[in-house]
């Protein structure tokens, strides 16, 4: 099994969509990327813990590799807003993605190259790419909040 820790805005439709992609095995939704040390979900709403909303996903990357995994985060969010996803605006819904090592760096890089070579997007892609910082879980009542909360917010969707 590989880790894979991405932010794409509000963490509730990241983990909705990608749990239900063959090959992940768990996810689990939090905080990275800030310099508060285990910040409360109050704290990284007023945007000054610097933390993201992230999902930590593990999968099974003989199922599902980590570069498709890429193509389905930049499927499920808008990348070329800085600093916001749909109606949710802070640095804590940046689009970002955490690399465990040099290779899942050198695959995002190409990654958003090859988007922005396409011109798949009107405008340049804006995600980070970053070494995986300390990660926070998420309070209880966050994990699988779309499961527990079927009405609840959900602003992804995972375009074609």
């Amino acid at each position: 099994m590989e880790k894979a820790l991405l932010g794409a805005g509000c963490f509730w439709g990241v983990e909705q969509i990608l749990r239900a992609m063959p090959g992940i095995v768990s996810t689990e939704v939090g905080y990275a990327g800030g310099k508060t040390v285990n910040p409360s979900y109050e704290e990284v709403c007023t945007g000054q813990t610097d933390h993201a909303e992230v999902v930590l996903i593990e999968f099974n990357p003989s199922v599902l590799t980590y570069e498709a995994l890429l193509e389905i985060f930049f499927r499920l969010h808008d990348p070329t807003t800085l600093n916001r996803q749909h109606n949710d605006v802070g640095t804590q819904y940046r689009s970002v993605i955490f690399t465990y090592d040099q290779n899942q760096a050198s695959s995002a890089y190409e990654t958003i190259k090859k988007l922005n070579e396409t011109k798949i997007f009107k405008s340049p892609i804006v995600t980070q790419i970053l070494p995986v910082p300390l990660f926070y879980s998420a309070e209880a009542y966050h994990q699988d909040y779309l499961i527990k909360n079927p009405s609840g917010y959900m602003c992804h969707i995972l375009r074609d």
